[in-house]
């Protein structure tokens, strides 16, 4: 994980805190409920309920760390109206064919029907920093692509 500051909304960030909450109490007594029940079971290098169970623990202490990590590095705040594509931004761009709408932010803050543009990514990276009426151009691994800025505002959510 980096040290970088992750930018949330206040709507992403309490919904992340709700799931750190939930897997920090709940989430952990239904695993240790799971690894005892397993563990009656009898034998433990034949017991796959036991290995399921230790796998899942492993997996959820994984996210524990994850969302706290983010919980502790995140920059919680509204969008600002800069006129500027900055994170926290949906922007709509064009390309003569194709109109997309994107978010320019970490995909924690991915709301339906708004295609996320992470601002280290190429898109993103391209984005920030443009005004209306910008050519950004970027490169990904389908290729060399181009876009124009048509509108930008700030993500309210």
């Amino acid at each position: 994980m980096t040290d970088q500051t992750t930018w949330l909304t206040p709507a992403a960030h309490k919904k992340l805190q709700a799931e750190f909450d939930e897997l920090t109490t709940t989430g952990r007594r239904h695993i240790e409920e799971r690894i005892a029940e397993a563990r009656s079971h009898g034998d433990l290098r034949e017991n796959a309920d036991y290995d399921a169970a230790k796998n899942e623990q492993g997996m959820m202490e994984a996210r524990i760390r994850q969302l706290k990590h983010l919980l502790e590095s995140a920059e919680v705040r509204d969008a600002a109206d800069t006129g500027k594509v900055e994170v926290g931004s949906i922007v709509t761009v064009t390309n003569g064919d194709m109109t997309l709408e994107v978010l320019v932010a970490t995909s924690e803050n991915r709301v339906s029907g708004v295609q996320t543009a992470a601002p280290e990514g190429p898109l993103g990276t391209a984005l920030l920093g443009s005004e209306v009426g910008d050519q950004v151009t970027y490169e990904a691994p389908g290729g060399t692509f181009s876009y124009t800025v048509e509108s930008i505002r700030p993500f309210e959510g």
